[in-house]
């Protein structure tokens, strides 16, 4: 088959909360003909596989992963940038009316609220939504609870029968428990044994159980099938939590949005918005799409976004994201990207990929769990067989030591505990702006020993600004500017904008200008009145005697420091001096302050001149390297490379080779496509202070990792060594796995509280 003939499907699956479903379902579709390719996300609840029509159609898909115990929803991802978590199809589309191509639930699978097309074909796409009513109710609705319930129920049934009758009599009240409870277990067991997945918990919990009823530990049996209930109940609830904080950005798009046409507003569905269209935002309203203002003057809180606390005032001409909340006035919106490109829907889309970018850690935790269940099941062969075949010990015994080490064997604690602080650092960085693209990516930014600065639009504002203003010839500051504003009039060059706005800053006019024209790299003249006017380089300047020797040393001493100089003169008359600089951002110092207090060396690359580069690098306190060629930073990068791991923070456009060399490359940007897209990571706010925050947050997810490593294999370790010798029992067993599997997830959760601003802070 062809690479255009193979077709990529998409499933929402729910019900998963450990990364053994995921390899349950993985290989259970693996063993299908005409499937490859298979993906199964446990956080974001993603299916995605290669299809080769003409094998089979969705419905055996569908039909495979409910048999081990699932929900399974079809996903249309024809249209990019679906979010893993939609709202639901009558809120996504802001009304009550059903979607095209209605859906029916089937009816055998309650709890995980999945739906089949109407329509006869199963196979063709169909763009259903998984309804979020059905993962928030209560957990005793959910099928998971309400096996809890009823095993609970028999299990204290069976007490009472046997505390008001006879212990013979409560013996055969706890079998019929354990069976009762037990039954949906086995099923899900026999349906893996039949898909080629022997050794899964089910299985597992199947044997002891039935294992216990045979020495004739009925009562302990039906302990440890309620236990197991109790126990994939709280992982269910811990995973759900822990994809709280990744739905939750689903939500932050308004369902509709005010649109005005022909004269009048009228509400529309947002996701029907167009390139192009206002829309009216209310104060208190969300804003509905990504867009340029275009009328009024508001405040924005941007923190659903970018975690930015305060809100920002925006005015005409200046860019907002969805998701936004208006705070004060009412704007009026143009749209600049379609709903499926908005930067909420960038994020989540990236969040979604971050999964597939496993770390290192994880690929090895996997491989290892490969062979460890197989051989927790052989020891528990040999602890069972061995004692009473060799040494004539009771069977009775040593088979209950044994079905307890079947119990202690699932490695769900293990395999869980890197994706769950993976997802929870994800979730917790998007939330404050900070984005990473994967494991991979944050495992190698918590090694980062050196961290590579671009200096304009970076460390910089990438736009200068009026530092110094020099009027000579008796003339104001205010005439001065006024001369060259009226000069600079229309320009577009960064230079001639910043003397502009400081003109209007000031509160002074331009001076009416015609005639204008650039001389090439010298400056700008245009006719005032009746009589010429230049603004050109103090060089320039001198040559037409446009400025005195005086002077001209005054521009060469700010130009030492750092500082762009421009002579304003009339002919054979100098009027003055305006000096500008991109200035350093307000926090550069204070990024660079908290680096070094973490260990971390910091470099500017630069190809701006060294007098300009000296002047931002000695004011923040960093080394640095002027005049570097793209093909430089490129060599640089690889020399830091060598002597460990190395950062480039970069704008996201014209850093991009740098961005790619680097171990880590973090671009900085509001939501620019590039800044999502070409980087490894991205920072929204763009405040230098989220480069170490960046660093922070990954240092304590690769501890908090750590932490459950050694905690699933400590308790592992532990019963495993009490349980052959006969110290715990099978209940104590069922309750360290379990019980080491919600500890894992809780204590990955602790990184959604995480606030990676605050230096020193720490999580361990």
């Amino acid at each position: 088959m062809t690479g255009q003939e193979t077709r990529r499907r998409e499933w929402t699956v729910t019900g998963m909360d450990c990364a053994a479903c995921t390899v349950k379902v993985t290989r259970a579709l693996e063993r299908l003909p005409g499937v490859s390719g298979v993906r199964v996300a446990l956080m974001t609840e993603r299916l995605s596989l290669d299809l080769e029509p003409g094998t089979i159609d969705g419905a055996l898909i569908e039909d495979t992963v409910r048999k081990l115990g699932f929900g399974i929803t079809a996903q249309d991802r024809a249209a990019p940038g679906k979010a893993a978590f939609p709202l639901p199809e009558t809120e996504a589309r802001g009304s009550a009316e059903p979607a095209t191509g209605a859906a029916q639930d089937c009816g055998h699978c309650p709890d995980h609220g999945h739906a089949h097309d109407a329509a006869a074909g199963h196979d063709r796409p169909v763009h259903l939504h998984d309804d979020p009513a059905e993962r928030d109710k209560p957990w005793y609705r959910g099928a998971k609870g309400q096996l809890v319930i009823l095993t609970g129920a028999l299990l204290a049934v069976a007490w009472g029968v046997e505390l008001l009758t006879s212990a013979s009599s409560g013996y055969w009240a706890f079998v019929a428990a354990c069976l009762i409870g037990v039954a949906p277990v086995a099923k899900r067991a026999f349906a893996a044994l039949r898909m080629g997945q022997p050794f899964t918990i089910e299985s597992l919990m199947t044997i002891a159980a039935s294992g216990a009823l045979v020495i004739g530990a009925a009562e302990e049996a039906a302990l440890v099938v309620f236990l197991f209930a109790v126990g994939e109940m709280l992982e269910g609830v811990a995973a759900n939590k822990a994809r709280d904080g990744i739905r939750a950005l689903a939500r932050l798009v308004p369902k509709t949005a005010f649109v005005e046409t022909a004269g009048r507003v009228i509400e529309i569905p947002a996701e029907t918005l167009a390139i192009g269209q206002t829309v009216l935002v209310r104060p208190g309203d969300r804003i509905p799409a990504d867009g340029e203002i275009v009328e009024g003057t508001s405040g924005i809180d941007e923190s659903p976004v970018t975690g930015e606390s305060m809100p920002r005032t925006r005015g005409p001409g200046e860019q907002v994201f969805a998701g936004s909340i208006n705070t004060e006035a009412a704007l009026r919106v143009r749209v600049t990207k379609a709903a499926a490109d908005n930067t909420i829907s960038r994020i989540i889309r990236l969040v979604e990929e971050a999964e597939d970018a496993r770390a290192p850690t994880e690929r090895f935790i996997d491989r290892f769990s490969r062979w460890y269940m197989p051989a927790i099941v052989a020891m528990a062969m040999l602890v069972t067989l061995v004692p009473p075949l060799v040494f004539g010990a009771s069977w009775e015994t040593w088979i209950y030591r044994g079905l307890a080490l079947l119990l202690i064997g699932c490695p769900c604690a293990l395999v869980i505990s890197v994706p769950a602080s993976i997802a929870s650092a994800l979730s917790s960085g998007a939330r404050r702006g900070l984005l990473m693209k994967g494991g991979a990516v944050i495992e190698t930014a918590a090694k980062v020993t050196h961290v590579l600065f671009d200096k304009t639009g970076t460390l910089t504002h990438g736009q200068p600004v009026v530092t110094d203003i020099l009027a000579v010839a008796g003339l104001s500051e205010a005439e001065l500017l006024a001369v060259a504003g009226g000069v600079e009039a229309g320009s577009g060059h960064p230079l001639a904008q910043a003397i502009l706005r400081k003109a209007e800053a000031a509160g002074v006019t331009p001076l009416p200008a015609r005639e204008a024209r650039v001389i090439l790299g010298k400056g700008v003249e245009a006719m005032l009145g009746d009589r010429r006017a230049w603004v050109s380089s103090p060089r320039h300047a001198a040559e037409v005697a446009g400025i005195d020797a005086a002077t001209l040393g005054i521009a060469a001493g700010l130009e030492a420091e750092g500082k762009t100089v421009v002579a304003v003169f009339r002919e054979n008359q100098p009027l003055g001096l305006i000096a500008m600089r991109d200035e350093a951002r307000a926090d550069a110092a204070d990024a660079i302050r908290q680096l070094g207090a973490m260990g971390i060396g910091a470099t500017i690359l630069t190809g701006d001149n060294p007098r300009t580069a000296a002047a931002i690098a000695d004011g923040l306190g960093i080394a640095y390297r002027a005049e570097m060629m793209p093909e430089d930073k490129l060599r640089i990068i690889r020399e830091m490379a060598a002597e460990g791991g190395a950062m480039m923070i970069g704008d996201g456009i014209n850093d991009a080779p740098a961005l790619k060399q680097a171990g880590v490359g973090v671009a900085m940007g509001s939501g620019t496509d590039v800044a999502l897209e070409t980087a490894d990571a991205a920072i929204l706010r763009d405040r230098v202070a989220d480069v170490p925050a960046l660093i922070r947050l990954a240092r304590a997810t690769m501890q908090n990792i750590r932490q459950n490593v050694a905690l699933a294999l400590g308790l592992k370790a532990v019963f495993l060594v009490t349980s052959v010798l006969g110290i715990t029992g099978l209940w104590i067993a069922i309750l360290a796995d379990t019980g080491a599997t919600v500890l894992v997830t809780l204590n990955a959760l602790r990184l959604l509280a995480f606030d990676p601003a605050k230096p020193r802070r720490d999580i361990g």
